[in-house]
């Protein structure tokens, strides 16, 4: 005996093996594979990836370079082809499903018309598992519960715990579920290849029965009808959902300021009735009613009466004649219920209509003078002196006046930024000489404030002569309101606070400051008079000529 391949000189022993080093995969091969959705053990002569003929191959040239040679005496290989791997029935039976066409009848009591019912459904045999669906098409307006009538189940065949196999199915058999007997009448093309296929031979097809019910309803019924000349149904059945729609205009001559009235007048075509909606403005001053007239057949013409009627409804057997198409034309006035509407256009549905069956009325627009729309002038009524002018404006803008807006940019830089003066006040009451006041000015809202420092024994009480509020100028108005701004504080000038004058005699040094930094917007003279009085006070070294911190 000899060895297949003699490059193995080394025994297969431990000891004897080397590692292979161009190996570069050491994690541990799966054991199962998934085929169909199913999990199936899998061949550990293949590899992730790999072909299985490939792999059979390569095994194949392992075992042989491991065997002896084949002896001259032997024939055949010794070498076994492996088994054909094992598919469970589920999975060769996956997805293939038997159907059966079958009816069951319904006793039906208490009915005249009808004993019983016929009822067809579809019976679904699953090879899989050998569970079973009924499902009776829906029938549409049937009145009958429809769909599904039994769930995907086996379904037992006795009282001994059998269930209905495929085998058990055959045309022309009563089939008893649950104590519903239905008959199977047929079956489609795959159930019975499928039967021929196992050996089972399928009785001929029956067809389906009819149900008697359904049937006397296709039948017409014996009808007698007064003949009539005109067909409302059919005007109905045609003409539901068409309107004609015309754009009026309705004298109102019975109201106080005899005015007119914009209308659009429905005419619809499928039971000629009319209604008429009145046209709106934005602020037309009226109350919101749509509806002058609501949806009715107006009479045109009533019969002859013998006597004079007491009832101001009319019957229909006393109108000869009511409002048709024919007596709504663009451009003529026409009189519904005793009010004149002169129709001047209507829309496209309307003039397509009346170009198909009135092409003799002419549908053409006709101009109309528009209102001349009069533009008030908003006036503003004089300011009360209650509140700010800002203010007691919004009460003239707005139903509910909102607060003025506010330069929040102007309220950031300038916070607490005072100009503060010394001032005293200018009349000729000989009381009020010597009384010493501070006016401060608020940059960030341009409000002033006066305060009276307190002289002792002087009988006046002294504090807040005046909160902070913005002062007007004398000589200007609300529309052109021009407040009080630093510039118009020079050392001297007279500031008119609500009736009283205001002599301003020094300022602090903050002052010249701040408008020396702004000197561009601020008059010469302001800085200058502040500039001559500032500097003369700091050469004396005079510190009572400063503006004092009011006290409280």
């Amino acid at each position: 005996m000899s060895w297949n391949n003699n490059s193995h000189r080394l025994p297969f022993l431990p000891g004897y093996t080397f590692q292979d080093i161009t190996k570069s995969a050491f994690h541990r091969s799966q054991t199962l594979t998934y085929k169909n959705g199913f999990a199936l053990p899998r061949d550990p002569t293949v590899s992730i990836g790999q072909d299985p003929l490939l792999s059979e191959q390569v095994i194949q040239q392992e075992i042989n370079k491991r065997t002896f040679k084949t002896p001259d005496m032997t024939h055949g290989s010794s070498y076994k082809s492996p088994l054909k791997q094992f598919v469970p029935a589920y999975v060769t039976l996956d997805k293939k499903v038997l159907r059966f066409y079958a009816y069951f009848k319904e006793d039906v009591q208490f009915s005249p018309d009808e004993v019983y019912r016929v009822r067809p459904v579809i019976i679904y045999y699953y090879l899989e598992d050998d569970s079973m669906y009924i499902y009776e098409p829906i029938v549409e307006n049937s009145g009958l519960s429809q769909g599904k009538r039994l769930k995907r189940q086996r379904v037992p065949k006795n009282e001994r715990g059998e269930h209905y196999e495929y085998k058990d199915l055959n045309l022309g058999i009563d089939l008893v579920v649950y104590g519903h007997k239905y008959h199977i009448t047929n079956c489609d093309e795959f159930t019975m290849k499928f039967m021929e296929s196992e050996g089972i031979i399928l009785n001929d097809p029956e067809p389906m029965p009819v149900d008697p019910y359904s049937n006397s309803r296709k039948m017409t019924l014996p009808c007698h009808t007064t003949p009539s000349e005109f067909d409302r149904k059919h005007q109905f059945l045609t003409m539901d959902g068409k309107v004609l729609c015309f754009f009026a205009l309705w004298d109102d001559a019975d109201c106080l300021q005899k005015d007119t009235r914009s209308v659009t007048i429905h005419y619809y075509l499928a039971d000629d009735t009319v209604k008429i909606r009145e046209i709106h403005g934005p602020n037309s001053g009226r109350h919101p009613f749509s509806v002058v007239m609501r949806r009715q057949k107006l009479h045109k013409k009533l019969k002859p009466q013998p006597f004079p009627s007491c009832v101001m409804q009319v019957s229909k057997d006393e109108v000869e004649e009511y409002y048709s198409p024919k007596d709504f034309q663009v451009g003529h006035t026409v009189k519904l219920l005793g009010r004149p509407f002169l129709l001047y256009d209507c829309d496209d549905f309307t003039r397509k209509y009346y170009q198909t069956n009135h092409p003799d009325m002419d549908m053409s627009p006709i101009e109309i003078q528009k209102k001349v729309k009069v533009e008030w002038k908003r006036e503003v009524p004089p300011y009360n002196g209650f509140g700010s002018p800002e203010d007691s404006l919004q009460n003239c803008l707005a139903l509910i006046p909102k607060r003025p807006k506010k330069n929040v940019k102007k309220m950031l830089e300038n916070h607490n930024k005072v100009l503060r003066y010394s001032a005293t006040l200018d009349s000729q009451n000989p009381t009020d000489e010597g009384r010493p006041f501070i006016l401060s000015y608020f940059l960030y809202d341009d409000t002033i404030s006066i305060f009276e420092n307190p002289i002792p024994n002087s009988g006046i009480i002294s504090g807040m002569f005046l909160k902070k509020t913005r002062i007007l100028k004398p000589g200007s108005t609300v529309d052109n309101p021009e407040f009080y701004s630093p510039a118009d504080f020079a050392i001297g000038a007279t500031v008119d606070v609500f009736g009283r004058r205001f002599v301003l005699t020094n300022a602090d040094q903050y002052v010249l400051t701040y408008l020396e930094s702004i000197s561009s917007q601020i008059p010469y003279q302001t800085l200058n008079s502040l500039r001559q009085k500032l500097g003369e006070g700091a050469a004396n070294n005079q510190p009572g000529d400063e503006v004092e911190e009011p006290s409280e």
